[in-house]
């Protein structure tokens, strides 16, 4: 079994604090789950949350994956989110290039429809 990790970054207009309520703590309301997945880590302090998905998605040559997310503040008042993804292959199974960036690009994609509804919805996660 090998690993691959990669490193993203997104950015938003949304402070942190507000970001981390939507699109951590009420996730399972916001973001449809297709997959079954284990809450590794959660620190509302810091902003973080770590889980692993451990069925559905992409497992056919994975083990798990699992996903660490850190929601910063931006100097502008917004906030960055900071995710580390690490794939844990089957055997010698590989992940291809086109694969990897598929998944960073529906990450930022759920996060930036997050971001949108929070600006349509200036009153919540306050």
């Amino acid at each position: 079994m090998g690993a691959i990790t990669y490193d993203m970054e997104v950015s938003s207009t949304i402070p942190a604090g507000k970001m981390y309520k939507a699109f951590v703590l009420d996730a399972d309301n916001l973001i449809p789950k297709s997959v079954k997945h284990r809450v590794d880590a959660l620190d509302k302090e810091n902003l973080t949350y770590s889980y692993t998905i451990i069925e559905g998605g992409p497992l056919d040559v994975c083990e798990s994956i699992s996903y660490h997310i850190k929601i910063v503040p931006s100097p502008d008042g917004g906030s960055i989110c900071k995710n580390r993804s690490i794939y844990h292959t089957k055997g010698d199974s590989t992940i291809s290039e086109e694969d990897i960036k598929a998944g960073k690009e529906k990450a930022s994609g759920i996060f930036k429809k997050v971001e949108a509804y929070l600006l349509e919805h200036p009153d919540l996660y306050n």
